[in-house]
């Protein structure tokens, strides 16, 4: 982004473009230090996201067209793939509880409770 407005900028700036850029970090999976690569200009802000305070924020009508949106998307933009699929009891073998407490990207395991017996 910074590139893109510095090409149609007036001119040098020392402090870069005054677009403003902002990131949002999802989760803590990583749980390694956020290192930032300063090269964005000085117009940036940077902040955390979870799903549960967000849901409260908008209601019981945001959350229920957001629903019918993931639903209409769940074969395209919502599409995900796993590791494996387990039962619930699958799920608490310390196997499976070894695997899936790397959470290691690309290692989503789905818990299918329909599976047990």
């Amino acid at each position: 982004m910074e590139a893109a407005a510095n090409a149609t900028a007036g001119g040098y700036s020392r402090y870069g473009s005054t677009v403003h850029k902002q990131v949002y970090i999802y989760g803590s999976l990583d749980k390694s230090p956020t290192e930032l690569t300063r090269n964005y200009g000085m117009a940036w802000g940077i902040g955390g996201w979870l799903l549960t305070p967000f849901l409260g924020k908008i209601g019981l009508e945001g959350i229920l067209r957001l629903r019918e949106r993931v639903a209409a998307g769940l074969k395209t933009t919502f599409a995900s793939t796993y590791a494996a699929e387990v039962s619930l009891s699958e799920a608490l073998a310390l196997d499976s509880l070894a695997a899936y407490a790397q959470q290691a990207t690309g290692q989503k395991y789905l818990i299918r409770p329909d599976l047990d017996h």
